[in-house]
């Protein structure tokens, strides 16, 4: 070819490639070869981790890393049961979640965060996992840990750090899982297995009939450190043990005004001897501890059209209750609108109610310092993020809230995330030191997110 010769001009193609679209469940429908990929512009931190065995629950453990946590990479805590195939091979493991880095968008911003952050330019981004293990006779339904007062340091490794198991033989177990904490963080640190590769006390008061519900508290007033542990069974019975100087203690008298299996309990933030529970009888149950008989003092039924899964007890405006059902409801319950059993009354209505998830739901948790904010999980492997302070627009005003419009879905104005990607999610929580760090397990393993909307 002759070098003065001059190639005609290439044309550019006027056609542009397609738009991202947000993938809206119940309005979108994934193709046969399609799959979800995560907006990251819209996450401040999103990680995924895999485990041996998936753990049907977990909690957030304490930290001495501080609060209202920042600054990245984010280090968290928490512990979990396992549901292995055979019951010999399940444990209760302290997971250690570190190397957690902001999500990088590849924008300006990015920039802007590596000069300020020149020191972790050549940290690995994937996420470390760490765990230390004990052997659990049984799959564990649940797992809950002791509260510690507000912004009390991680107790020393001389004192007890308790955790309670809901396994499916029908035992609940209490564990003293501090000395997991020590090793995990400490290299070379050897615990003491008679201390902690065994249960402190297992409660045996259930019988052999397993269950979900589990709930601790601590008693404050007069003896700060005593706790109290609740735990409700499938043959709709709930029971308490409290804790002595010399132990534990399982008092023998149920709690039974339930028909049906007691799905979750929770205390109340305000007043120690009161308790909510909801069981598979569609109802949500108050109690007293000091009732004569053991029954409940007041009620909601029905709470759903069918079983109550889940409910969380606001801790900053202690009248307020969530509530999260098999009909892929949820509802906000104002308790002060509920009447004492007996008394004559209409059964209340909800000051707030969203049919959003198109299957039950399985965890829902209200926001540890913002009052109107909640975050929930369903069978239909959403995790969604609400605010009940978020209005509608005026021309919205007096229309359902999940009205269907034509050819689409109505999106609730106090929905303000759907995270997705994990499969059959069982339990989530919010990170207490890390404002705004969701924690969600489910079939796949875990996933820690942080989203700009929360």
């Amino acid at each position: 070819m002759d070098i003065d010769e001059v190639l005609p001009a290439i044309e550019e193609s006027e056609e542009q490639p397609p738009a991202l679209e947000a993938f809206i469940p119940g309005t979108h429908v994934l193709g046969k070869d399609e799959i979800l990929e995560p907006d990251d512009s819209v996450y401040i931190m999103r990680h995924s981790m895999d485990v041996t065995w998936s753990c049907l629950s977990f909690d957030v453990l304490r930290d001495s890393l501080g609060d209202e946590r920042q600054r990245y990479p984010a280090t968290a805590y928490v512990v979990a049961g396992t549901q292995a195939d055979q019951a010999s091979e399940n444990e209760l493991s302290v997971f250690k979640m570190s190397s957690l880095h902001r999500t990088r968008t590849g924008g300006d911003d990015e920039e802007e965060e590596e000069e300020e952050e020149e020191e972790e330019e050549d940290l690995d981004e994937d996420p470390v996992l760490e765990f230390r293990s004990v052997p659990h006779n049984g799959g564990v339904n649940r797992v809950r840990v002791q509260p510690l007062p507000p912004s009390a340091p991680l107790p020393p490794v001389s004192q007890p750090y308790y955790t309670a198991t809901w396994a499916d033989t029908g035992k609940v177990h209490i564990w003293d899982i501090r000395p997991l904490l020590e090793s995990i963080d400490t290299p070379g640190y050897s615990w003491d297995k008679s201390r902690t590769n065994k249960p402190t006390f297992t409660i045996n008061s259930h019988g052999r009939a397993e269950g979900f519900a589990m709930d601790w508290a601590a008693s404050g007033g007069a003896n700060p450190s005593a706790l109290r542990l609740l735990t409700g069974d499938i043959h709709s019975k709930i029971y308490l043990t409290t804790s002595t100087p010399s132990g534990f203690n399982a008092l023998t008298q149920p709690f039974a005004s339930h028909t049906s299996s007691v799905e979750d309990i929770q205390w109340s933030p305000s007043e120690p001897t009161v308790f909510a529970s909801c069981s598979a009888d569609r109802s949500i149950q108050i109690w007293d501890v000091r009732s004569r008989g053991r029954r409940s003092v007041t009620g909601i039924k029905p709470a759903h059209k069918k079983d109550v899964n889940v409910i969380s007890w606001n801790r900053n405006t202690s009248y307020l209750l969530l509530s999260g059902g098999d009909d892929g409801a949820i509802r906000v319950w104002d308790l002060r609108n509920v009447s004492k059993t007996g008394s004559p009354g209409d059964v209340p209505s909800p000051v707030a109610a969203f049919t959003w998830h198109s299957a039950p739901i399985t965890s829902i948790e209200w926001h540890p310092t913002e009052d109107s904010i909640f975050a929930a999980s369903g069978a239909d492997d959403q995790v969604t993020l609400w605010d009940l302070g978020v209005e509608q627009d005026d021309e919205e005003v007096g229309a359902p809230m999940n009205e269907t419009p034509e050819g689409g879905r109505e999106v609730p104005a106090q929905l303000l995330f759907i995270h997705q990607g994990q499969r059959d999610i069982k339990e989530i929580h919010w990170h207490p030191q890390i404002p705004g760090a969701v924690i969600s397990t489910a079939l796949d393993g875990f996933n820690i997110f942080k989203t700009i909307s929360v």
